[in-house]
């Protein structure tokens, strides 16, 4: 036969006929591409679109050597410990009554020594900070950062991906971490979500050099700090600090910028490039960031502060589509059918209009109908229209809508 889809008869129990083919047919439909037996998963399928060489493509700890410790010996620490408090009534009654407080502080030291550093990794890897700070190379926080934001109730830390508001963040924060004190560091705050104009690049926000020890005042301040500015529309930000333990005392003085440096274009940065050429005096060490999105606060820091006009984004939707207008519509309401081929802007002056006509600034409005769907109508009146007078008298529609 011509076609390569043909039918056989056959007759089924009960007497009537019945038609097959032998073609892939599905509930009256025709199969389209490769049948489920032969073709291949989306997981396949991305598998192989996503595939990377390992030989080629590895990850590189390009951070500090873990420090020695002996697991044993921490075990037989712990398990000291554990026996001691067990012998321990008063603790045994504080813990009864739930009274009995736990030093939040030694137990994030204690975090930071054990498992802590592995943990940080992994949200770092969550949210994407390593592979676009520094690409397939990572590092453990060994030298913990505790970064703060005064507030006027408090203070506001920055941990590993909370949410802090701009206006929040308008001041420079409080950065200190232990360390020896014969040691240079440098302190990099950095965005990689922000940048205007250049997509795989980043704005600096805050720049300290040769910082001896801990002792950041004391560091050269290469760029001043500038707050956080995540335009509207582009949802959050990630603002990510990075500490780097010099091998000695640097010269950045090409990274040097005068004053507040308002100019965006200046500020344009990237931690893989700077990396790269001071790897071999530069080791990342700790790393903390927070995410932040806009907030009001910015218009005027946008005017005031950066001297320019508020970016803001939005998604441009598509007009709707509207076929070419009929002669006569079948099963289309006349009103709402024209109304399509209308100015918006008209249709909701003239349901302002209708909603207005009745409003006095001395009078009371007319009491509504007691009964608006018994109301008789004089005369002919199509139904649309009749339709448009009840909505109008039940107040439903989109006259509602008009404020």
């Amino acid at each position: 036969m011509a076609s390569s889809m043909w039918k056989l008869c056959r007759l089924n129990l009960n007497g009537n006929i019945g038609f097959f083919s032998c073609g892939q047919v599905r509930s009256g439909h025709h199969l389209r591409g490769r049948p489920p037996g032969v073709a291949r998963s989306l997981d396949q399928v991305l598998a192989e679109k996503n595939y990377k060489d390992p030989a080629i493509h590895f990850r590189v700890d390009i951070g500090l050597p873990p420090p020695v410790h002996s697991r044993s010996k921490r075990l037989e620490e712990r398990l000291r410990v554990f026996k001691e408090q067990r012998k321990n009534p008063a603790l045994e009654k504080l813990a009864r009554k739930k009274q009995l407080f736990i030093d939040l502080e030694e137990t994030r030291k204690e975090w930071m020594k054990t498992v802590g550093p592995n943990h940080i990794k992994n949200i770092s890897d969550h949210y994407g900070v390593y592979e676009h700070l520094f690409g397939d190379a990572y590092f453990y926080n060994r030298v913990p950062l505790s970064v703060t934001y005064d507030k006027d109730d408090g203070k506001i830390p920055v941990c590993y991906g909370n949410i802090i508001k701009p206006i929040e963040t308008s001041k420079k924060p409080c950065v200190t971490y232990e360390c020896e004190d014969n040691t240079f560091w440098s302190l990099i705050l950095t965005n990689p979500d922000g940048h205007f104009t250049e997509s795989d690049s980043e704005y600096i926000h805050w720049f300290v050099g040769n910082i001896p020890g801990n002792a950041i005042e004391k560091g050269e301040t290469l760029i001043e700090y500038l707050q956080p500015f995540p335009p509207k529309g582009t949802g959050y930000h990630r603002l990510i600090f990075v500490l780097y333990k010099q091998e000695k005392e640097l010269d950045f003085s090409s990274f040097k910028r005068e004053g507040l440096c308002l100019d965006l274009s200046q500020r344009t940065f990237s931690t893989y490039n700077f990396y790269k050429n001071n790897k071999d005096d530069l080791t990342p060490a700790g790393l903390a960031f927070f995410q932040t999105d806009w907030d009001p606060s910015l218009k005027k820091f946008y005017h005031d502060v950066l001297d320019m006009k508020e970016p803001i984004f939005e998604y441009d939707f598509p007009p709707p589509h509207i076929r070419k207008q009929e002669w006569f519509p079948l099963r289309k309401p006349f009103n709402l059918y024209l109304d399509k081929y209308r100015d918006p802007k008209q249709i909701n002056k003239e349901f302002l209009m209708r909603k207005m006509k009745n409003v006095h600034p001395f009078k009371e409005p007319p009491p509504p109908v007691p009964y608006p769907n018994a109301e008789y109508f004089e005369g002919y009146i199509p139904t649309w229209l009749k339709l448009e007078m009840r909505k109008s008298k039940l107040k439903w529609g989109r006259i509602n809508d008009i404020e």
